[in-house]
């Protein structure tokens, strides 16, 4: 296959990779998300729902980064959640997508502050980390949406937050596809 005939979503997955080991903060990764959002549609061979849950679907993953596709089933969203300190940029395919974000205490006890809620449209990328808030994260208007994720550098579990209590407990994450090919994971954060 030569450049021109290579998907997009290749394309990209190599921009992130140059990205990445030029600066390894991301600098780049909302531009490169916003351009491949509002330009291309490939990625809809990595769209896998699941009636019940949001999916989590893997389309690169690298020592520096992961990237997914997100799928929020209408009513689906994630527990409120953290990002193991690391960095969290997404962009919307389609529907529009609602970021709830949420702070602990300052003693660290007791029921989680809720932040403000941003509403993120077709082709509009976001960024986020445990420096700014926790977050929960869910299709806009309980309607279903596609979102995608780059995760810096990856990990494999994270904490969830009790709304009311405030307690947290890990969560090994999973994914719902690999490189498009669903592999029958139960559900997702």
């Amino acid at each position: 296959m030569t450049e021109t005939e290579r998907e997009p979503i290749e394309a990209l997955c190599d921009q992130l990779d140059t990205a990445f080991r030029e600066d390894p903060r991301g600098k780049a990764v909302a531009s490169l998300l916003e351009a491949y959002a509002r330009e291309h549609s490939d990625w809809e061979g990595f769209r896998h729902f699941q009636e019940g849950a949001y999916t989590r679907n893997l389309v690169r993953r690298t020592e520096d980064y992961e990237l997914l596709l997100l799928c929020w089933g209408a009513g689906e969203e994630s527990p409120i959640h953290n990002h193991m300190g690391q960095r969290c940029w997404m962009s919307i395919l389609e529907g529009e997508v609602e970021e709830v974000h949420y702070k602990r205490q300052e003693d660290g006890a007791g029921p989680l502050i809720e932040g403000p809620t941003k509403r993120y449209k077709l082709g509009q990328a976001a960024f986020i980390n445990d420096d700014i808030a926790l977050h929960l994260v869910r299709g806009a208007d309980g309607l279903a949406a596609s979102s995608l994720h780059v995760y810096s550098k990856p990990y494999d579990v994270c904490l969830v937050y009790d709304l009311e209590s405030g307690e947290e407990s890990a969560k090994t994450l999973s994914y719902h596809s690999v490189e498009g090919v669903i592999c029958g994971a139960e559900g997702s954060v």
